[in-house]
Formats: structure tokens, sequence, C-alpha cells
């Protein structure tokens, strides 16, 4: 099994992760702190999604800081059940539900039951910029988005730095990017809260 990192910060600071295969890009430490010191003061008991979740590295950051809940959406099944284990690894499994489902499928079908989330974490593979943008169209959909996300929650989009997602996809906008080398974090707001 590979190395996932460590939770930075929190009540599982330095806890070790694990990625389900090489297959999987674990957020690392430089982004994760980035990222991280941006969210922190809208994390507490803040109610996450970690959409592509592979390790579940970012939703337990988001535990051990003071998320009150987090769901984790994964497709492949190895990748679910080390997310559990990465969960109780970090004394935080009460608090962390892991669905073995496509996202796109999670958004339509259940994600509206435990909404709505107040961060969502979106990382699918960096080749597939077509699911990306379709996972934030079906985020930002007016029709669905209330149900979704809270009036101000945040979504974070990591991708590759040159396959940018779109400055805006229905009611979500971008209003900030930062650059890790070939990582990149790009946030979204809905449009009504959009600075």
């Amino acid at each position: 099994m590979s190395d996932a990192g460590r939770v930075i910060a929190g009540s599982a600071r330095g806890t070790r992760l694990f990625a389900p295969g090489e297959g999987t890009r674990p957020m690392g430490d430089r982004v994760k702190q980035t990222l991280f010191a941006i969210l922190e003061p809208h994390l507490s008991e803040a109610n996450v999604l970690d959409l592509f979740a592979g390790s579940g590295a970012g939703g337990i950051e988001a535990l051990s800081r003071g998320a009150g809940r987090a769901v984790f959406v994964e497709r492949d099944p190895t990748a679910a059940r080390v997310i559990g284990e990465n969960l109780a690894r970090a004394r935080v499994a009460e608090r962390g539900l892991v669905h073995q489902s496509d996202a796109i499928a999670f958004l339509r079908d259940r994600a509206a039951a435990a909404g709505p989330f107040d961060l969502v974490l979106v990382d699918p593979p960096y080749a597939d910029t077509p699911l990306m943008n379709a996972t934030l169209a079906r985020l930002g959909d007016a029709s669905t988005s209330p149900a979704l996300l809270a009036p101000e929650a945040t979504v974070v989009a990591k991708h590759f730095w040159r396959t940018p997602p779109p400055d805006s996809v229905g009611l979500l906008a971008s209003v900030r990017s930062r650059r890790f080398g070939e990582t990149a974090l790009t946030f979204y707001r809905r449009v009504e809260e959009a600075i």
C-alpha cells in the first residue's frame, strides 16, 4: 500500500494515511497546508463532501481540524476500503461516512439527503477534464444547488494547472486560484456569495 502523507494539524495531527495504490495522487503537504489555511476559519462543525476521495486525506484533514461531518465518495472498492481504514487510523471514523459510488451518480441520487454541504472537495483524475466540468455543473445547477450547497459553501477543484476548470458554472463562480507546480486549486462560491 502507498503512502498518502500525514494529517497536518488538529486532533489527528501526524497520523500517517495510506493510499490505495500507485494510481492515487495524494494531496501534497504544501497543497494541503495552503488549502486548509484558507478554509480553516470556516471548518468548525462544517459538513464536508470529498468527491473522488482516493485516500480520503482531504476530508480527514477537515475532520481533524474541526469539521463536524464528512462524506467520502469513491468509485473504486479498494480505495473506499482504505478510506474507512484511514478514518479509523485518524480516530475520526464516527464523523465520516464512505460511499462507494460514482461521483455524478451520488450527486444526482443521494447527495441532497446528506447535504447541504459547507465544503466540497473535487479531485477527479487530471486527464478527465469532462468529468471535472460535469461535476462542477452538477454542483452549480440552479435546480439542485440549494439542496447540495449551503449558502456560503466553498467548492474547491484540484486540477492540472494547464487545464483549469471554467471561471463560472451555473451558480458557481471562481473566486481565487492557487498553483503548486503541476497542481492547482480553484475555489468557487455560489454566485450570490461570490466576491
